[in-house]
């Protein structure tokens, strides 16, 4: 499938985020879109929030004051991108319904893609890439998302993709379906 986002038609990209639970696979699947998009000749730039959190974000903890502010940082960075007309991809678990519509008001409800990378806690909690669960569970971790802190299911009509129920692939493809559909959307509101 050839990817060609927005740049063409419209002169400007959109961020692209991805958010979930830990260990739903949002990193996975943002890094294998960079790559596609690389391929293509896109210019893309990953804004993995774990990465995020050990630089720019280190002063942030896991309030939900905190939280807020992580996803805001983003947000912004996300709007340097699309001033310089690259694709912003983010993966970041933001859990809160209220940030979400904060990033879109920050970007402008056009600009932005969010798509709701969902998996069962159960089967996030077996691929536990960094044991995190495991510090949750012994409250090693406070104010840890799906344990001692909540994830607010979308009301927004995102697109969600199912990463329990089919390979990284599938979903991969599944996602670039959607930006095709999100492209021809505004090409034909032009």
């Amino acid at each position: 499938m050839h990817l060609l986002i927005l740049l063409t038609m419209t002169n400007h990209p959109k961020a692209i985020w991805f958010f979930g639970l830990s260990g739903s696979g949002k990193s996975t699947l943002a890094n294998k879109l960079v790559t596609r998009m690389f391929d293509n000749g896109q210019n893309s730039f990953l804004l993995d929030g774990d990465i995020i959190r050990t630089g720019i974000n280190n002063n942030l903890g896991f309030s939900r004051e905190d939280r807020k502010e992580n996803v805001r940082r983003i947000a912004e960075m996300c709007k340097i991108l699309l001033q310089v007309d690259v694709i912003p991809i983010v993966a970041a678990i933001t859990p809160y319904e209220s940030d979400r519509l904060m990033i879109q008001n920050i970007l402008g409800k056009d600009n932005i893609i969010l798509m709701h990378v969902s998996c069962p806690l159960e089967e996030c909690e077996k691929r536990d890439p960094k044991g995190l669960y495991k510090k949750a569970r012994k409250g090693e971790i406070p104010n840890f998302t799906g344990v001692s802190d909540v994830f607010e299911l979308p009301k927004l009509n995102h697109l969600i993709i199912e990463t329990n129920e089919k390979s990284i692939k599938n979903c991969l493809d599944k996602a670039l379906e959607h930006l095709e559909e999100s492209k021809q959307e505004i090409t034909n509101r032009i």
